[in-house]
């Protein structure tokens, strides 16, 4: 880790919360491909999330990280660590936690649909396994018509 301003960390802070709200915005987009069936969306999705949550690991990074020391400031008596290490305003921690509390009801959702999904696609394809090649084709004027379905 490597030591930041000040400045760089409040910087870094209202980064991270602006990624929070799109990572949020890429899940909201990829459970609309989902339910939509367009793939290509979807990947999409996948990808920017992908990119997004390497950047919000960096910044998390540099959050944690320790502040480059002040000159000015060095041959005083610090204030408590906790403070000195944050100096990020208290607006910005609450938001960035109500982003993170609102991204985390949002994955929860999203892991759901990818479950339910993933189960459908499971029956499915035992389904159509197990129909593989027991049907011949009527032949001649009448052709054989059959419909399928599956509840669940």
């Amino acid at each position: 880790m490597t030591a930041t301003t000040v400045q760089d960390r409040k910087d870094n802070a209202a980064e991270y919360l602006e990624l929070l709200r799109s990572l949020a915005g890429e899940m909201e987009r990829a459970i609309e491909a989902i339910t939509h069936n367009a793939l290509s969306d979807l990947e999409e999705s996948v990808s920017n999330q992908q990119t997004i949550s390497a950047r919000l690991l960096v910044l998390a990074g540099a959050l944690s990280g320790p502040l480059k020391s002040n000159p000015v400031r060095s041959n005083r008596v610090a204030s408590s660590p906790a403070r000195s290490a944050s100096n990020i305003d208290a607006d910005m921690i609450e938001q960035v936690l109500v982003a993170n509390e609102s991204l985390q009801k949002l994955n929860r959702r999203y892991a759901a649909l990818l479950e339910h999904s993933s189960r459908s696609v499971a029956l499915m394809s035992s389904l159509f396994s197990s129909l593989q090649g027991q049907f011949k084709e009527a032949s001649g004027p009448r052709l054989k018509h059959q419909t399928w379905s599956c509840q669940m």
